[in-house]
């Protein structure tokens, strides 16, 4: 693991074997400095409603710090529920939520340009 770059637990339950490292030196480069999160419904609820005003637990949030600094936080409850309404695999759906919340950092908004990287990103990493 890159000393910029950290990965905390704050669930339970097993998290699926990802490429997390790589991925983030591929999207945000290697100088980038991230902390991943994993958080429960009733954490991203709180944080959703905090920083964003949405009394729903959101799915994964992105903190941009700083120019090269940054923190995800991915909820891995709602991340297994709308990975089978989807009908993919729980690892592809959290690595496509990492994706997502690591295009947020880079300035990304929601859109046809941001789908087109996302699954640039997912197809270079064989997870689609």
């Amino acid at each position: 693991m890159e000393k910029n770059f950290s990965i905390t637990r704050a669930t339970k339950g097993r998290l699926p074997r990802l490429p997390f490292s790589e991925i983030k030196r591929a999207v945000l480069g290697a100088s980038y400095t991230l902390s991943l999160v994993f958080i429960d419904d009733k954490s991203a609820k709180r944080l959703n409603k905090v920083y964003r005003r949405k009394d729903t637990p959101a799915n994964v949030l992105a903190f941009p710090l700083s120019k090269d600094e940054g923190e995800i936080c991915i909820n891995t409850d709602r991340g297994k529920r709308e990975a089978k309404e989807f009908g993919s695999s729980y690892r592809n759906h959290l690595a496509f939520l990492f994706i997502h919340g690591l295009l947020h950092l880079k300035g990304g908004r929601h859109g046809s340009t941001m789908t087109k990287e996302e699954r640039k990103w997912m197809k270079k990493f064989i997870l689609s």
